[in-house]
């Protein structure tokens, strides 16, 4: 897992194109259970495999609210201390369970000025040997400078 940034980037150090350093997290039964109960979700898909499995899946599964907060994580790792999560505007595909790293990835697409902030769009995909698991698109912000 990635230690994130001790500083954060500045404004003059962005541009439109750069990519993200890239960020592999083993996806495991544990970081899925784990993420279902920090965020109070107790769908048995998010621990139970045999019910998953039953439901047509290929095994227990991430639910959403943990990979927002991947995605968030995986972005402000690279901005630094000082970002603000503006959005997270995701959509979900193939599905993260145990055994298949998520893969993310992300480039600036955009960056613009507001007041004395630089706000920065990323596109992002986290993906794995079944596809894309999620896509989108991340607003941040960061002191100018």
């Amino acid at each position: 897992m990635t230690s994130g940034r001790t500083d954060s980037l500045r404004s003059t150090e962005i541009a439109v194109g750069d990519e993200l350093p890239p960020f592999d997290l083993p996806v495991t039964s544990t970081v899925i259970v784990a993420g279902a109960i920090a965020s109070r979700d107790f769908m048995p898909a998010h621990h139970d495999r045999e019910f998953a499995m039953a439901q047509g899946a290929p095994n227990m599964f991430m639910n959403i609210l943990t990979t927002n907060g991947y995605v968030s994580r995986f972005v402000t790792d690279w901005a630094g201390p000082e970002a603000m999560i503006r959005s997270i505007k995701i959509r979900l595909g193939a599905p993260a369970v145990p055994g298949q790293p998520l893969r993310f990835s992300g480039q600036v697409a955009q960056t613009s000025h507001e007041g004395d902030e630089c706000v920065i769009e990323v596109a992002v995909r986290a993906a794995n040997d079944l596809g894309d698991h999620a896509t989108g698109t991340v607003v941040v912000s960061l002191p100018l400078g």
